[in-house]
């Protein structure tokens, strides 16, 4: 069947289309029930059923034909290292740490902290956490003393997996001391151990009586098997604190039985990966596409997973190039800030390498735009597929599902709805706008296997959050705003609440930075509603250039840009100020930080930055706006 029938079936037919597919997979027990909606919007799936993530992840390949194959390839730029463990090598590091972790008192249903750099530790830990049916909550290494207290205050772990430090760009963070402040600054006192990896890059302070060294309790109370526990399909797999919260942390919870299914399913389905393919999420796991595409996914499906500790251009732009040529990467799924990063350096980079094992490209966590669209597509010579998710759903919303139909590619437009998901784009009473406007998309339930169950201890604060936007009408609300095009394809327009107001004109920040991206001198840009005291809220352009655009000509560039916003959206869209910077301000997990060049330009709170990518940028954004104001 191609995507329209697949599609209708997955639809109409939610409990057999899903049912079939979970049969490639082992479970102890099978379940009684397919899909439970009788609580809506709180959806069960593969009720009564049996299973554990860790054994279909590695046992089932290690224990069988796959036994020698690559399961997890590291590749570290920042230190050089790098190690590749077969099926069965990490069959057998995952019941070490597992013994350790059952030895030291780990129950299932019990939280697990994992605050760790980007090294095979920290994928085995996870796996270790899923064999004892213990709920592992993964942290990105570099956030804030205050923002770790939070999670540990919510999740309440038993014990905590850390390093002594990671690095960027060679300097060292210390994550062993951020988690001894945090353990300081939390509230409780549920934690017991601190498992400690000491990789030599910092010394860090051991504090008798919780702090435990990593090789030594593998040598201590490391086992050689240790038997999966039997978890319901229903039971918590993971808690994933969701990036850019206020106040109390929103946990999305994530079961078991049906996030294994959906993500067996879209290796295939979306991702179109077989046996020879090797697979690298360029991601990290403390986001959610580290979860799903760098740990489970690529395990699940029984293939190589790259693992990856560095960024895009360090030590030089051409790393990454060298590691899909390295390692014969087949598949490679990356962020659209990440191709705008290095398409502001020469081709040149990208030919020292032979990458021609590489048949696609997939982006998703931001829109991509067009001119890097067509930059990849044309540079790379492969199929660039966008998509589109969130930390709620676990895998794709909006895809091309390359596995089962090819649909033609639309540059800026992540396609369609992924099996499943019954997408519609509405006004704000709830009800299907006509195609080509602009409306919230929304999701019907029941809501596909592998997306949030709830959020940790807070039922009314998932309903609230998701549920409760239109009304008496029940629909998830992504916080998004889209078109759908006459051909059914979706274009994301940002988030809802990236909506500009100016002159009580309603202007999507997407539709600007569109058109601002498609001048040939742009590499990177946001646009950004700031305080008018005629308009209201007028439009700021903050942009990084290519590196050959001369400083003597960004005035020439400026003049442009209005031009184009002028002729492509209308004199109402005209930016009021346009300023060019080296780099933008970023989390850790590429979003750009709106509200920090927000607040500079308007000299307000920058407020917490521990999210940030690289401190310097904050300041050279207000150096920047400082220059700004001036000529203004």
């Amino acid at each position: 069947m191609g995507y329209d029938d697949t599609h209708r079936r997955s639809i109409e037919d939610p409990a057999g289309y899903w049912g079939e597919l979970a049969e490639e997979l082992h479970w102890y027990k099978r379940w009684d029930k397919v899909l439970d909606d009788s609580q809506a919007p709180f959806y069960r799936w593969f009720v009564g059923a049996e299973t554990n993530l860790c054994y279909n992840a590695v046992d089932r390949h290690a224990l069988g034909a796959r036994r020698g194959q690559a399961a997890l390839i590291w590749e570290s730029a920042e230190t050089g290292q790098s190690r590749t463990l077969t099926y069965f090598e990490l069959y057998r590091e995952v019941n070490r740490l597992a013994g350790v972790l059952k030895n030291l008192g780990v129950q299932k249903g019990d939280r697990i902290i994992i605050y760790m750099p980007m090294v095979p530790e920290a994928i085995i830990g996870m796996l270790a956490c899923a064999r004892l049916g213990a709920i592992h909550s993964v942290v990105f290494g570099g956030f804030s003393i205050t923002s770790l207290a939070s999670r540990i205050d919510d999740a309440e772990p038993v014990l905590i997996m850390t390093a002594d430090a990671s690095t960027r760009k060679g300097i060292p963070v210390p994550l062993k001391e951020i988690i001894d402040h945090a353990l300081e600054a939390a509230e409780g006192d549920s934690v017991r151990d601190v498992l400690v990896l000491n990789r030599g890059l910092v010394a860090c302070e051991m504090k008798k009586g919780r702090d435990l060294d990593w090789e030594e309790q593998l040598e201590k109370r490391g086992e050689k098997y240790v038997e999966p526990v039997r978890v319901a399909s229903t039971d918590p797999s993971y808690i994933l604190y969701t990036s850019g919260t206020t106040g109390k942390p929103k946990g999305v919870v994530r079961d078991t039985g049906g996030y294994m299914v959906a993500l067996h399913a879209s290796m295939s389905q979306i991702y179109n990966c077989g046996d020879g393919d090797v697979f690298w999420s360029t991601s990290d796991i403390g986001w959610v596409v580290g979860h799903s595409y760098i740990v489970y996914g690529p395990l699940l499906k029984g293939i190589p997973t790259v693992v990856y500790e560095g960024r895009p251009d360090h030590p030089d732009p051409g790393v990454w190039w060298r590691v899909i040529e390295k390692y014969g990467v087949t598949h490679v799924f990356t962020a659209p800030t990440a191709l705008r990063a290095l398409r502001k350096f020469p081709d040149q980079w990208m030919k020292n390498s032979d990458i021609s094992s590489m048949q696609i490209l997939y982006a998703a966590g931001e829109p991509l735009d067009a001119p890097t669209y067509e930059w990849a597509k044309d540079t790379l010579g492969v199929p660039v597929i966008d998509h589109y998710w969130q930390t709620e759903s676990g895998w794709s919303m909006l895809t091309n599902p390359v596995g089962v139909e090819l649909l033609p590619i639309k540059a800026g437009s992540p396609t369609k709805a992924a099996f499943g998901h019954f997408l519609e784009v509405v006004d704000s009473d709830g009800n299907p706008v006509p195609r080509g406007e602009k409306g919230f998309l929304v999701d019907h339930g029941p809501l596909p296997p592998g997306m949030l169950m709830t959020l940790w201890n807070d039922d009314d604060r998932y309903v609230k959050s998701y549920w409760n936007h239109f009304k008496e009408k029940l629909l998830y609300m992504t916080g998004d705003y889209a078109i759908q095009d006459e051909d059914g394809y979706f274009w994301m327009l940002g988030r809802a609440d990236e909506v500009l107001n100016v002159s009580g004109h309603r202007l999507g920040t997407r539709e600007i930075e569109e058109v601002v991206a498609s001048h040939q001198a742009v590499a990177e840009n946001c646009v950004i509603g700031v305080r008018h005291e005629l308009k209201g809220e007028g439009v700021l352009v903050v942009a990084v250039l290519k590196q050959h655009i001369a400083p003597a000509d960004q005035d020439g560039v400026a003049r442009e840009l209005r031009t184009l916003v002028r002729e492509r959206i209308g004199p109402i869209a005209s930016p009021d100020a346009i300023h060019f910077v080296n780099m933008l301000p970023k989390t850790r997990s590429g979003k750009i930080m709106r509200r920090v060049i927000r607040a500079v330009y308007q000299g307000d709170n920058i407020g917490d930055l521990s999210t940030i990518e690289d401190d310097a940028t904050v300041d050279m954004v207000r150096e920047a706006v400082d220059v700004l104001k001036g000529e203004l």
